[in-house]
């Protein structure tokens, strides 16, 4: 690499671009690297690289403005810096990059350009050989070369020896050759890229000792002049600072450009003082962050923690310590607002109307804590965003599904790796408010490490005698939560801690009735996706009748959300036809036989959605939604009835399930065959369905001789020589919960009786030994899947006709209701004719 006192280079080298800055020979500078052309650069040749040689690059200044700049290859600057790369840092944030630590070595003329990818490589022609001045000693250049020195030593000793830094640079211009000085101070002292390009372009010595003579001086008298107008500080201002780029070689950064530096980050400490003290917080808040604003003052830019003290201290300068919003509160306005946006859900708008009636009498209540349990897509959300809209509060989602650590919840600890404010701070930041309305997303859908998630952290957040001291790890000061209004929402209350949801007040939201969904249909739904879609009624019209067949045929749900899809689907089919419309509008009618512009055939089938008219019509005309048009966008329909046909042979009975997701329908299937008496059964069951299983067998061999159930052979046991399958189709479904007790017994007493259930009948219910009918939960989302499959009559335990008051009035009366109170009611409404016993049972009344 060196020979004869020179540096030799390569003389093919890679090429890095820079916008930060200019590397001149004999300096150290840091570059950012994240286009595409520097990242492969590092990627290939430095991280890769194992030999020296590798590591020297070309750097080359690029003059065009990095915000404008494309991956088109700009006008090359002819003159660069051969560099050697002695540190390599990468990071992903706030984007992939890498970090380069380069320090210059020589001066090369770019002679030819020979690839541009993946990165730039070019062959060059060293210009800087460093050879000495001894042969111009007595010349004009040795002239220049000591008035440069002389002022550079003059420079020097306005500045404070007793620094360390100071005497160190004192002792290197001694030791450094004059030809190096140049370039050394050229980087060191306060100058333009501009000016530093001038430098580097002088490649003869004597050109740049004239270009960097006048710099040097303009350094000097304006120390001088500093020294004049700030003498009381004068100690201060000859202090030698850090800087991030510029320094002469690695391991001695210090700067000798001026304090305005200085007095700008004193200026901006100044500025943030002013914040923190008229944030107005509580004294402890207070106190903590001047304690921390004075340790920022001390600390050197240069260190990491510089960074995260000062974003800590901005966070608790935004947090709304006493900025807060006025409730506008008007029952009437609030009842027409959630009766405008949201059709039905009758129980919860009057609980809501309750809790802000409330409010306005007693303006500081603090809680309840509201929590909407119901299927998705009812409307959970929107009635949280609404009640929001009503008091004129700001409105933030926090989403806590997959949040299995309580760091999330309560923030980080200052200290350490990882650290950072929680997503309850963050809401605060964001707000401009103390009173909002914070909308906890899916309560129920944490991670399956109940260990690892804290009930502590969300009991500080969300109880109303916890909250008005709710510590932040992050911020570690108390921050008053108490006026916040929270909505919780989930999807079902089994998998919320108790404790949680003791502190919350649950409201139902149930699952739409077909009526219910085809208003909403019409008055939200449509209108909503017409305006997503630009269209107009005037260019689309979906008739009822398409809507009912929509939501029977195509989606099956207690919500709303997939119907809004389907809709969407409409609305994109339709969008197509209307932009066609455009250009066949404009042309004539085509001839029978031949082809349109769109490319169809006028003679053959009808092309429009609606079935009845041409695709040459005005787009202007209203597309009409047929059923015939529904085939086409949405294809054949998903679901069909299929209860009849499954109840064809004995041992099928229907049973009524909820789920997350609403009420559905369930087949119970049973066959036997001989064998040892054994019970197979299958469908991924739980163990409250497996113990419900056994249950309906002991109680149907105990009452076997009373009902003449007999085996395969005709005996009186039916598992004598007989193995039972019970089998519940969908097996890639996890099934359990204890209400399909009644519909095992239906269905297995089907299967010894050889007698076909009732094809109308749905049941639910949990059984005892005795043969008893228990109550269950879930009845109304249960009839509304009924209802929505077409049968007729739904059996329910006694205890439960409570439960049918929730039921809509038109779904009351398109069914058929019977009350069991024991399996014998059961079992005489489920089939035709009953299910007549020789004796029953004697009722033994208890004389307790």
């Amino acid at each position: 690499m060196t020979s004869g006192g020179g540096i030799r280079i390569p003389s093919r080298l890679p090429l890095l671009l820079t916008h930060e800055g200019v590397l001149l020979p004999g300096s150290t500078m840091r570059v950012s690297v994240d286009t595409a052309r520097n990242m492969q650069l590092v990627k290939s040749r430095l991280l890769k690289g194992t030999s020296l040689k590798s590591t020297i690059i070309g750097v080359i200044p690029n003059t065009r403005d990095p915000e404008h700049d494309t991956d088109e290859l700009p006008s090359l600057h002819r003159i660069g810096t051969a560099g050697l790369a002695v540190q390599v840092v990468g990071s992903n944030w706030p984007k992939p990059h890498y970090t380069l630590l380069i320090t210059g070595l020589c001066r090369f003329r770019l002679a030819q350009l020979l690839k541009e990818r993946p990165f730039l490589v070019a062959e060059v022609e060293q210009l800087d050989q460093l050879e000495g001045l001894s042969g111009a000693a007595d010349g004009e250049l040795g002239e220049l070369s000591q008035r440069f020195y002389q002022a550079a030593v003059q420079l020097v000793d306005m500045l404070d020896m007793s620094v360390p830094v100071v005497a160190k640079l004192r002792r290197l211009l001694d030791s450094l050759p004059r030809e190096t000085l140049p370039d050394v101070l050229a980087s060191m002292i306060r100058t333009s890229n501009k000016e530093k390009l001038q430098v580097l372009d002088a490649v003869g010595l004597e050109e740049r000792f004239k270009k960097t003579l006048p710099l040097l001086s303009r350094q000097i008298e304006g120390l001088r002049l500093l020294q004049k107008t700030r003498k009381p500080r004068l100690e201060e201002d000859k202090r030698l600072l850090p800087v991030r780029r510029g320094s002469p070689f690695p391991g001695h950064r210090f700067s000798l450009e001026d304090e305005d530096e200085e007095e700008e980050d004193s200026d901006d400490m100044a500025l943030l003082e002013r914040k923190i003290r008229g944030a107005s917080m509580p004294e402890p808040a207070l106190r903590v962050c001047l304690k921390e604003l004075k340790r920022l003052k001390k600390m050197p830019q240069s260190m990491p923690e510089y960074a995260l003290t000062r974003n800590y201290l901005e966070l608790m300068v935004e947090l709304p310590w006493s900025r807060s919003t006025t409730d506008c509160l008007d029952i009437r306005a609030a009842r027409v607002l959630l009766d405008s946006d949201h059709y039905a859900m009758e129980k919860l708008k009057k609980r809501v109307l309750e809790y802000l009636a409330v409010r306005q009498l007693k303006n500081n209540l603090k809680g309840p804590i509201l929590c909407f349990v119901g299927p998705p897509g009812v409307g959970k959300t929107s009635v949280g965003r609404s009640i929001a809209k009503t008091l004129g509060r700001e409105f933030h989602r926090i989403a806590l599904g997959g949040v299995c650590d309580q760091s999330d919840i309560r923030g980080h600890r200052s200290a350490g790796t990882g650290r950072g404010a929680s997503r309850t701070a963050f809401a605060l930041f964001c707000a401009s408010a103390q009173r909002q309305a914070w909308y906890r997303q899916s309560s129920d859908s944490r991670g399956s490490g109940l260990q690892n998630f804290s009930q502590t952290g969300v009991f500080q957040v969300l109880d109303p005698e916890q909250n008005h001291s709710f510590t932040d790890h992050y911020l570690n000061v108390a921050f008053d939560l108490s006026q916040v209004l929270f909505i919780a929402t989930a999807n079902t209350t089994a998998t919320i801690p108790p404790a949680l949801l003791d502190r919350m007040e649950v409201l139902q939201v149930p699952g739409y009735t077909q009526e219910e969904k085809i208003e909403i249909a019409h008055r939200h739904l449509i209108p909503h996706q017409l305006e997503q879609h630009g269209l107009t009624p005037q260019q689309v019209q979906i008739p009822q009748e398409t809507t009912v067949d929509i939501i029977s045929r195509y989606t099956r749900e207690a919500g709303v959300r997939s119907l809004e899809r389907k809709f969407g689907a409409i609305c994109r089919a339709v969008a197509v036809k209307v932009a066609e419309g455009h250009k066949v509008a404009k042309t004539d009618h085509a001839s029978p036989g031949a082809e349109t512009a769109g490319g169809e055939k006028a003679d053959g089938r009808e092309e429009s959605l609606a079935g009845s008219a041409d695709l040459a019509l005005p787009p202007e005309m209203p597309i009409v939604i047929d059923r015939h048009a529904l085939k086409d966008i949405l294809g054949p329909p998903v679901f069909e009835m299929e209860v009849s046909e499954r109840l064809t042979l004995p041992g099928v009975a229907i049973g009524l399930a909820w789920t997350p997701l609403g009420g559905e329908i369930m087949f119970v299937e049973a066959s036997r065959m001989e064998g040892e008496g054994q019970l197979t059964l299958t469908g991924q069951l739980g163990d409250v369905m497996k113990e419900s299983a056994h249950l309906a067998i002991s109680w149907l061999r105990s009452n076997a001789k009373a009902y003449g159930l007999t085996n395969a052979v005709g005996g009186p046991d039916p598992l004598e020589g007989t193995d039972i399958h019970l089998h519940f189709p969908a097996g890639a479904v996890t099934k359990d919960g204890p209400s399909a007790g009644v519909t095992m017994v239906t269905c297995l007493a089907s299967l010894f009786s050889s007698r076909l259930v009732r094809s109308d009948v749905a049941m639910t219910g949990e059984i005892t030994l005795r043969g008893l009918v228990l109550p269950v939960g879930g009845i109304k989302d249960k009839v509304l899947a009924a209802h929505r499959a077409g049968l007729k009559r739904v059996i329910i335990p006694r205890r439960n006709e409570k439960d049918l008051e929730e039921i809509p009035a038109n779904v009351r009366a398109d069914l058929d209701f019977v009350m069991a109170s024991r399996l014998d009611d059961v079992l005489n409404a489920a089939f035709d004719g009953g299910f007549p016993a020789s004796h029953l049972h004697a009722q033994i009344t208890s004389k307790l």
